[in-house]
């Protein structure tokens, strides 16, 4: 089992010294990956819905500090060694491909292979307002934007006209440091584990009791076989705030029996002087016994 670190470049880890104390205690206590998000705004009094908490609401509000999820990451690689660099998401219908697909390259580059691309199709509607880019048919261009960058991350000629973008013999380089990039389908619902299933390296499945994670991770096994494609080689990501209970081996076993790969715990701490001790007995408590 891994485990990694979710939502590591809000609030406080937005700023650079204590990003990057927290990133190497990460690192030190066993971690294998940090999960960044994104939203490239947040429109003051919004309504729509955040399906990731009961009250409908992102966790700290409109003015909670989310860094750029790729910058934040290329200054994260720098100040650490083996630490693996996830997105968790990226909301990849209301980016440029091509441009996402050059910045994805040369961070995976610049890192030596570290990055883990988690996608989604995005939730708040009036963000997508906001960037003048339709909410609606955001899935099918997900779908055409993946297929976009991989053909672009061989670093051969492309010729594309797929309906959103019309590229004729369009190179990009560099090339990601193994040749692509993995792409991990983030989102609770069928729809993510269908496209898990069809186009995933991986998949992030966000919430849910175990009864709808053994569901989501079924459906994405079952639409990897009808694609002819192997449902052991598609990674899952599993986020559970109960591994801070009174039995975290029994919740990382339970976990493991369900086909999830890596585990998730938010942030341990929001500064560089508590982050090494609060990353340290998580990993004796956790990682240790789960090794």
């Amino acid at each position: 089992m891994h485990f990694g670190v979710a939502f590591a470049n809000t609030g406080p880890l937005a700023e650079g010294p204590t990003a990057a104390a927290c990133a190497r205690a990460i690192e030190a206590a066993g971690f294998e990956s940090v999960w960044t998000v994104e939203h490239v705004l947040v429109p003051a009094g919004y309504e729509s819905t955040y399906p990731y908490a009961r009250s409908g609401k992102m966790p700290g509000g409109e003015t909670w500090a989310i860094p750029d999820p790729l910058v934040w990451l290329a200054y994260v690689a720098a100040a650490t060694e083996t630490l693996k660099l996830g997105t968790g998401i990226l909301i990849l219908p209301q980016r440029n491909p091509a441009v996402t697909a050059k910045e994805c390259a040369t961070l995976d580059r610049l890192s030596g292979g570290r990055l883990l691309l988690g996608v989604g199709v995005g939730w708040l509607e009036e963000e997508f307002d906001a960037l003048g880019v339709p909410f609606a048919g955001r899935g099918a261009r997900t779908d055409a934007s993946i297929a976009a960058m991989r053909a672009l991350w061989t670093g051969e000629e492309v010729d594309l006209d797929d309906g959103y973008q019309t590229w004729k013999r369009a190179i990009s380089l560099p090339t990601p440091a193994n040749g692509t990039v993995p792409i991990v389908i983030g989102g609770h619902s069928e729809a993510a584990a269908r496209r898990a299933g069809r186009l995933g390296d991986g998949f992030f499945p966000g919430k849910g009791s175990n009864e709808t994670l053994a569901h989501l991770i079924a459906l994405m096994r079952r639409t990897a076989e009808e694609h002819g494609r192997d449902p052991d080689a598609i990674e899952v990501t599993a986020g559970t705030p109960a591994l801070g209970g009174g039995d975290p081996r029994g919740v990382v076993e339970e976990m493991a029996a369900l086909g999830v790969h890596r585990l998730i715990t938010p942030p341990l701490a929001f500064d560089a002087d508590s982050a090494p001790d609060a990353y340290a007995a998580f990993a004796e408590r956790v990682i240790a016994p789960a090794s």
